[in-house]
């Protein structure tokens, strides 16, 4: 198969597991950091902060989006990253699953049920340096494409789906009466 990003040994992913500011709510939004800057992936590579900006301004330019992926396959998105920018902390991605597709309400389904909960980049270095005790530091990285992936490579985060407004309630009173409850007991 030809890969639509052109050769595909070019193609580099970053696996990231969802963490608690990445999360599932009102059916198919999804939300938090695709990538974190100055975290070291399985792979030994650290991402610089700025290293999406210019790839970000030029797919903005052009008036083309990051694509939302299942698993890194291009021949099947799933959804639409309706925000995707850089902040402190990292990659931001907010967007929806596109439930119409097939492969959307499944990868819907495993998220909610918590049988997947990572994301990953597609993209190609534009510029980076060998880092102190192995791996590189990314300078300027082509984002091509945000997935959802069974392995992400940071495994120290995870994912949270969001409950809705009458769950936090129910949850939020049940705590008050436990503490309460304690209370009463001591």
């Amino acid at each position: 198969m030809i890969s639509p990003f052109g050769n595909p040994s070019s193609l580099e992913t970053k696996f990231r597991q969802f963490d608690s500011e990445l999360s599932l709510k009102d059916g198919a939004l999804i939300a938090g950091y695709a990538s974190l800057f100055g975290a070291r992936d399985e792979g030994g590579d650290t991402v610089s902060e700025g290293a999406y900006g210019a790839s970000l301004t030029r797919l903005k330019s052009a008036g083309r989006r990051v694509k939302m992926l299942w698993q890194h396959d291009p021949s099947q998105p799933i959804g639409i990253w309706d925000e995707v920018r850089e902040d402190g902390k990292g990659l931001f991605v907010k967007g929806r699953l596109l439930l119409e597709v097939q492969a959307a309400r499944e990868a819907h389904a495993l998220l909610k049920a918590g049988a997947i909960d990572g994301l990953s980049i597609g993209y190609r270095t534009v510029r980076s340096e060998k880092s102190a005790g192995g791996g590189r530091t990314l300078h300027e990285i082509e984002l091509w494409e945000v997935s959802l992936v069974t392995f992400p490579m940071l495994p120290e985060a995870r994912v949270q789906a969001e409950t809705s407004q009458e769950e936090d309630d129910l949850a939020q009173a049940l705590a008050e009466s436990f503490r309460e409850a304690r209370a009463m007991l001591a």
